[in-house]
C-alpha cells in the first residue's frame, strides 16, 4: 500500500486545514445541514468501525482513529453493544471478557467497567475532532434483548445512557441497524422507548436511526419523527434516488448516507464494493443535497483478524479526495439539479433500483448565487450545461476522482450553452469524472 500512502501525503499537502468543529453538532436553522455550535457547516466524512467497543482495546481504538484522521475522517459509527451479529463475541462481552451488564441480558444492570471503556474511546475520538454516531443498542443482534426486557427497562436503559454520556460533546445518538422489523409496532416501540429515555436525560445531542435494507430513510418511521434531528439514508441501490427523495420531503431533516455498499463486500447481489462503485455512491451522495456520508469496508467495520494490515486501501484514499474537493468549496450552498436546469443534456436515466455497476446517471448541483456548478459523470459522455445559470465568466475543470488531479478546460462566458466531454479515461482507467465550473 505504499502507493496509497504516498498519494495520501500529496493530497494532505494540497488540502488546507479546516477549523476544528465545536461539538456537539446540531441541525442548521434551515434544517438542511449539520452545523457545530458556531453554526459552521459540518461535512460528515466517516467510517463505520461498528465493532470497536467489543473488539479493540483503547490503545487499538486510538491507532484506528489516528489512521483514519490521516484521511480526513471526522465521523465514526460505533455500536455501544456488540455481539456476533456485528462481529463480536456472541455473549456480548469484549475481546478480553468484560460484559456490558452484570446480569447477562438485563438492561437494568449496566457494568460500570464496560461503559467506562466505551467512554475512553469517545474521549479519544473527541481529541481527534471526530463525532461518534453511537448506537445505544443495535437492533441486528440485540432486538431480542429489548424484547425480553420490555419497554420500561428499555426506557430506563436510555435514561442511564443519556445521563452517563450527556456531557460527552462528540456524540450523535444513532439507533437501529438492519432494523428490518421497525414496521412492527411492538418492536418499534421498544426502540422508541430507548430513544425517549435518552432524550429525557440528554438534551445536548441529536438522534437518528438506521432502518432496514435494501432502501430506507429514518423519516420513513412516522412514530420516531418527533425524536429525529438527522435523517439517515440506507441503500444498496443508486444512492441519489433515496437521497433526492428525502431532500424533496415537505418536512425534512439534514440527510446523510449512513450505509451503502462497503469496500470488499458484495451486498445487494452485486459487486457494489469495487472502488469504481464506491466513487459512484460517494459523488452521487455529495451532489444530492446531503450533509455527508459514511464509508465502510469488510475490515474496518468488523475489526477482526488482519484489520490493521487493511486500513490503507484505495477506497479510503478516494474518500479523502471527496472531502478535499468539496470542503474547499461552498458545498453547503449546493442545491441538487434534479430538474435538469443546469445539466440539461447527457444526464442519462434516473433509476431507483438499478444495480450500482449498471447505473450511469449523472448528478449535478449549483449554488444559488451561481458561483459554482458541479456534476459527476459515472461514465464517458458529452454533457450540455446551461451557462446562463452561472453568475459570470466561469473557469471549467475536470477533476479526476481517482487521484485528485485537475485538468483545465478553459474559461467560458455565462451565456448560451456549452458542451463538455471528459478527456478519456481517468488515472485508474475508468470513465468517471467530476465537472467543476466556478466563476472567476
Amino acid at each position: 500500500m505504499k502507493s496509497v500512502v504516498s498519494a495520501l501525503l500529496i493530497a494532505m499537502a494540497a488540502t488546507p486545514l479546516a477549523a476544528a468543529p465545536v461539538f456537539p453538532l446540531k441541525t442548521s436553522a434551515d434544517n438542511r445541514l449539520l452545523v457545530d455550535q458556531n453554526d459552521t457547516p459540518f461535512l460528515m466524512i466517516g467510517d463505520a468501525p461498528q465493532a470497536m467497543v467489543g473488539n479493540l482495546s483503547v490503545a487499538q481504538a486510538k491507532f484506528f482513529m489516528d489512521n483514519r484522521a490521516q484521511y480526513g475522517i471526522n465521523a465514526l459509527w460505533v455500536n455501544l453493544l456488540c455481539d456476533s451479529y456485528t462481529a463480536c463475541n456472541a455473549d456480548g462481552t469484549t475481546f478480553d471478557g468484560i460484559a456490558p451488564f452484570t446480569t447477562p441480558g438485563d438492561l437494568s444492570t449496566p457494568n460500570p467497567t464496560y461503559f467506562a471503556r466505551a467512554e475512553k474511546m469517545l474521549q479519544a475520538a473527541a481529541a481527534r475532532d471526530m463525532v461518534v454516531l453511537l448506537d445505544p443498542i443495535e437492533t441486528g443482534g440485540w432486538l431480542s434483548v429489548l424484547q425480553s426486557n420490555g419497554p420500561v427497562k428499555a426506557r430506563k436503559y436510555g435514561e442511564f445512557l443519556g445521563k452517563r454520556f450527556k456531557d460527552q460533546p462528540n456524540i450523535i445518538w444513532m439507533s437501529g441497524n438492519d432494523f428490518q422489523t421497525w414496521r412492527n409496532s411492538s418492536d418499534n416501540d421498544l426502540v422508541r422507548a430507548v430513544m425517549r429515555g435518552i432524550a429525557a436525560a440528554d438534551p445536548n445531542h441529536i438522534q437518528t436511526i438506521e432502518l432496514d435494507y435494501y432502501v430506507s430513510a429514518s423519516l420513513d418511521d412516522k412514530a420516531l419523527r418527533p425524536l429525529l434531528g438527522l435523517d439517515a439514508v440506507y441503500t444498496y441501490r443508486p444512492t441519489y434516488a433515496e437521497e433526492l427523495a428525502e431532500y424533496k420531503r415537505a418536512s425534512y431533516r439534514p440527510t446523510f448516507l449512513v450505509e451503502a455498499n462497503y469496500e470488499f463486500e458484495h451486498n445487494g447481489g452485486t459487486d457494489g464494493g469495487t472502488t469504481q462503485n464506491l466513487r459512484r455512491q460517494e459523488y452521487w451522495t455529495a451532489l444530492s443535497g446531503t450533509t455527508g456520508q459514511l464509508y465502510g469496508s469488510a475490515y474496518s467495520w468488523r475489526l477482526q483478524g488482519d484489520w490493521q494490515d487493511n486500513l490503507d486501501t484505495v477506497g479510503i484514499l478516494q474518500l479523502s479526495y471527496v472531502k478535499q474537493l468539496f470542503e474547499s468549496r461552498a458545498w453547503y450552498n449546493l442545491v441538487p439539479d434534479y430538474l435538469h436546469q443546469v445539466l440539461i443534456k447527457g444526464y442519462g436515466k434516473f433509476s431507483k433500483s438499478d444495480p450500482i455497476p449498471d447505473d450511469t446517471y449523472a448528478t449535478a448541483a449549483r449554488t444559488a448565487d451561481g458561483n459554482l456548478v458541479m456534476a459527476y459523470l459515472p461514465s464517458p459522455r458529452t454533457v450540455t450545461i446551461d451557462m446562463t445559470q452561472l453568475a459570470g465568466t466561469a473557469t471549467v475543470h475536470w477533476f479526476d476522482p481517482t487521484n485528485a488531479s485537475f485538468g483545465d478546460v478553459g474559461s467560458f462566458p455565462n451565456s448560451g450553452t456549452q458542451r463538455f466531454t471528459p478527456p478519456g479515461n481517468n488515472a485508474a482507467g475508468d470513465g468517471d469524472w467530476v465537472l467543476v465550473i466556478e466563476t472567476q
